[in-house]
């Protein structure tokens, strides 16, 4: 996927500061942040992107807390609306620990309940720098064994954002 030139200098500047910086703020707030908005920018801003929102679903399942992200394919700003895609951020630089299964089954559910049954649920797990892409259908996750660097390949990961986000209700 083409990138915008803006991207390319915004990721130029920010990814070498947020490295230093060393936290998963910095992280979220100077590269994850900016992904996002790429994304949004692709898509004519007719997908949102809300960041730390509640997201209770199912406390008996464990299944409620706060996301770091979510994308929905609804231009609505102002609330979380269906159908949504779930993106965490990776705790203590450990990809594998942070996979979102908990998260895509949560959207799953309220994409369900919003009477949306889109046939995929898809999620992301990320440092920041590097990207991992989960993919949730009949109730099986799929794991993209592959670790995306944002600093060799930025095309690469907002086209696997932007595939997911092609999905139709």
């Amino acid at each position: 996927m083409e990138i915008s030139d803006y991207f390319t200098t915004t990721l130029e500047e920010n990814i070498p500061l947020a490295v230093s910086i060393n936290t998963e703020k910095a992280k979220s707030e100077l590269i994850i942040s900016n992904v996002l908005i790429e994304v949004r920018k692709i898509f004519d801003r007719k997908i949102s992107f809300f960041s730390g929102v509640e997201f209770n679903i199912d406390k008996e399942k464990g299944l409620n807390g706060y996301c770091d992200f979510l994308i929905s394919l609804s231009p609505e700003q102002l609330f979380v609306k269906s159908p949504i895609i779930a993106l965490v951020e990776a705790k203590n630089e450990n990809i594998m620990g942070g996979l979102c299964i908990a998260e895509i089954q949560a959207a799953k559910i309220f994409n369900e309940k919003e009477g949306n049954n889109i046939p995929a649920v898809y999620g992301t797990v990320t440092t920041g720098i590097f990207w991992k892409f989960l993919k949730l259908i009949d109730n099986i996750v799929h794991i993209d064994l592959k670790d995306y660097s944002i600093e060799d390949n930025p095309e690469r990961i907002i086209g696997i954002l932007s595939s997911m986000m092609e999905q139709k209700a």
